[in-house]
């Protein structure tokens, strides 16, 4: 199973050791999903990670860094070479559904579903770290 984890879920996951987030991260790679990653998506996980205040007390810019690459190298590179633009109501959210739909994702895991209104027309669900995390472990 493919899914694409919104940038939240690894800002969640940088800032506390005891959440679903970062169980999902410290699970990578495993054989119960595929992490689906985009250049938008890669340099969005960047962005955001990378300035001083998103870093975590006891790393540095560089940990930030290799931790990134290190997700890369778990994930499942896809180019994009279809734009499904406006799709949502927030148009910096579209590139994440973009990946979703052309990785052929099941999920896109998010604290914020309320921002990928209508998916499931694209046969895509959003879902919670937290009711990820219990579905990957029954698995």
């Amino acid at each position: 199973m493919r899914v694409v984890f919104d940038t939240n879920v690894l800002v969640a996951a940088a800032r506390s050791q005891g959440g679903a987030s970062f169980a999902l991260v410290s699970m990578l790679p495993t054989q119960q999903f595929e992490l689906a990653i985009s250049i938008p998506l890669y340099l969005e996980y960047l962005d955001v990670l990378q300035p001083p205040a998103n870093i975590p007390a006891n790393q540095t810019p560089e940990d930030v860094l290799g931790f990134i690459r290190k997700l890369l190298g778990y994930s499942h590179k896809q180019r994009i070479y279809f734009g499904w633009r406006p799709a949502l109501k927030d148009p910096n959210d579209d590139f994440v559904l973009e990946l979703a739909i052309a990785s052929q994702s099941s999920y896109i895991v998010t604290f914020n579903a309320k921002d990928f209104i209508n998916i499931e027309l694209f046969g895509i669900e959003t879902i919670s770290p937290a009711d990820f995390l219990k579905m990957v472990r029954k698995i």
